[in-house]
């Protein structure tokens, strides 16, 4: 599966937003330093986001972006797919002409198409939350 660095920063962001209180703004610049991504380039991401209806902004002194729908309806496909568009789609580059390994490709495709497209954020959350938890630290000596 072929990934875009857009397309691994608007997950990114999809997921930090999904961590955050529903409602409340956060600004660019506390996603860009959470998560890493530059903050330009973050700008831009958001904005696609916004206008395919992922996320929504607030402007003002307490303004940012948002989830504009619940993380348990926003899956992992349907992001890479509005970032990544036809080059998602697409899978892994594949020669012209049958091989004996283009059924198999084919496969592999559907494989992860049918994992990103019934992971959403919530449950992306969830399992992160759950890892974070489950390594306590243990000072005793």
């Amino acid at each position: 599966m072929n990934t875009s660095v857009k397309g691994e920063y608007a997950l990114q962001a999809i997921f930090d937003l999904s961590s955050q209180r529903p409602g409340e703004p956060v600004r660019i610049a506390d996603i860009a330093r959470r998560q890493k991504i530059p903050q330009k380039f973050l700008e831009l991401i958001l904005a696609s986001l916004k206008q395919a209806g992922f996320v929504e902004s607030r402007r003002g002194a307490e303004g940012g972006y948002l989830l504009a729908r619940s993380p348990e309806t926003i899956t992992v496909g349907d992001v890479l797919r509005h970032i990544d568009g036809a080059a998602h789609a697409r899978g892994r580059t594949r020669r012209k002409h049958e091989t004996p390994f283009s059924d198999m490709w084919a496969q592999v495709d559907e494989a992860v198409s049918a994992v990103i497209d019934r992971t959403t954020f919530s449950d992306l959350l969830h399992r992160w939350q759950e890892k974070q938890t489950r390594y306590v630290m243990n000072w005793e000596i």
